[in-house]
This record gives structure tokens, sequence and C-alpha cells, in this order.
């Protein structure tokens, strides 16, 4: 069988699951299917707070990108590591929490990708009712990339960046300047030197609210440290340059 028809029959059978998908209630992560205005699919995973209740008071959101293992694969695989691991595992968040899931044909940083996780960001807020005020954007590898991008795109759209192993680009460190953000890195990881250099230059530009952790002895897996890590999200509820 041609490769490009397993690959649509793969596809239409991953359309036909997601669109039968859970309904979303509080306290639980379903997975949901979103269809942007270009016709292009989101597989996303959505967690909403345990006390959630539409049309009440506004809660914060989290928008979760994750690394380039996790493209491959069913929409669960996204939950294999980060945030969406944690609430697959039935830990509590005060906040919902947006997981989508990015084609292995693309990435991140991508303006297509770029542009469809805005479009699901604001659906979703919309829908759900969320803080304008407190949305927090954080991503791992290929995700930490595409948070470096989409922060420095979109400055104005997030009270906290969390950026962890990924490569950014020093186009416009003074927007970046603007926020609340925390970066992790370990000192053996081979975007080490870029962190380093983004963070020295986003401090050069007047950044005062960025903090930079750096794992010693760590590679590339830094992201399980800083996921679990209790201090990241009571930062989150209340960034600081602390």
């Amino acid at each position: 069988m041609h490769l490009g028809l397993i690959q649509g029959l793969i596809l239409a059978s991953l359309l036909v699951k997601l669109a039968a998908a859970d309904e979303p209630v509080a306290g639980k992560q379903v997975e949901q299917l979103f269809t942007a205005k270009d016709t292009g699919h989101v597989p996303y995973l959505l967690y909403l707070p345990k006390d959630f209740q539409s049309g009440k008071a506004a809660v914060p959101l989290m928008l979760f990108l994750h690394g380039r293992g996790e493209s491959n694969g069913p929409l669960s695989n996204v939950a294999q590591l980060g945030p969406p691991l944690l609430a697959s595992r039935g830990e509590s968040f005060p906040f919902i929490i947006v997981s989508p899931q990015c084609p292995t044909t693309d990435n991140w940083s991508s303006p297509i990708q770029q542009a469809r996780i805005i479009e699901l960001l604001d659906t979703l807020m919309t829908k759900y009712g969320a803080d304008k005020s407190r949305i927090y954007l954080t991503g791992l590898s290929m995700g930490g990339s595409g948070s470096w991008r989409l922060a420095a795109d979109q400055p104005q759209r997030f009270a906290a960046v969390v950026p962890i192993c990924g490569r950014g680009t020093m186009v416009d460190p003074a927007e970046l300047a603007k926020l609340p953000i925390w970066v992790f890195c370990g000192d053996q990881d081979g975007v080490f030197q870029n962190n380093t250099e983004l963070v020295d230059a986003i401090r050069k530009a007047g950044g005062h609210a960025i903090r930079y952790t750096t794992l010693e002895n760590i590679g590339h897996n830094s992201w399980s440290a800083a996921y679990a890590s209790p201090d990241l999200y009571t930062w989150l509820a209340n960034p600081t340059n602390k």
C-alpha cells in the first residue's frame, strides 16, 4: 500500500477517534480536536481544574508545548512528560492546561503552527472564560523553542513564560524583557550556551523579571526537575523578579 495512503488512513482513524472524544469535565484530562481556519487539525489534551464551573470566576490557563518525541504516535503520547503527565496521574492544578500535539512534519516555531496555537488559545479562552491576565506559556525542547518564539512575537498575551531546554533567537530581546520568564537548562545540554546568551541579552535589554536555573551535570532532560518543582507553580501564581 502506498505510504501516503497509509498516512491518510491513520489520520482519518485519529480524527474519527477524537471526534468521539470525551466531553471536558472538571478534574479530568481529555483528548480533543480543534480545526483551524486553514482547515488544519490540532489534536490537544485539555485539563480543567477540579473546582472549574463554567460561567463562574475566570481561571488561569497554561499552554504546554511538548518536545519532538511526543509528535510521534497517538495524542496520548503528549502526556508522557510535563504538566499533562502530572494531570494524567491525578495531580490537581488551579488552572486549565492546554497541550496540543505538533505534526511530525512540522515544529512549534513554524508560522503555521504558531498561528494555529494562537487560534486554539483564543478559542478556548473564550469558551472556558479563562483569565486573559493569567495566561502561562511553557514547553520543553522543541516546545521550549516554540515558547521562545511565541513569547517574542506575542509578549502581550502571557503573564509568564517557562522555556525549558529550548533554542531561541535574539531578534528582539527588548520584547522578551517585558515578560516574567523562568528558564531551565542543563549545563551539559547542547542549547546551554544559547540559553545563557538569551538570558544575558534580555537582562541587558532591561529584563529584570527573568530567572535562570541551570542544572549541574544534566544534559537535555532538565524538564523532569523543572516540572516537579513546587516552586515553579508558586511562582506562576505570582511571577516576580526574585
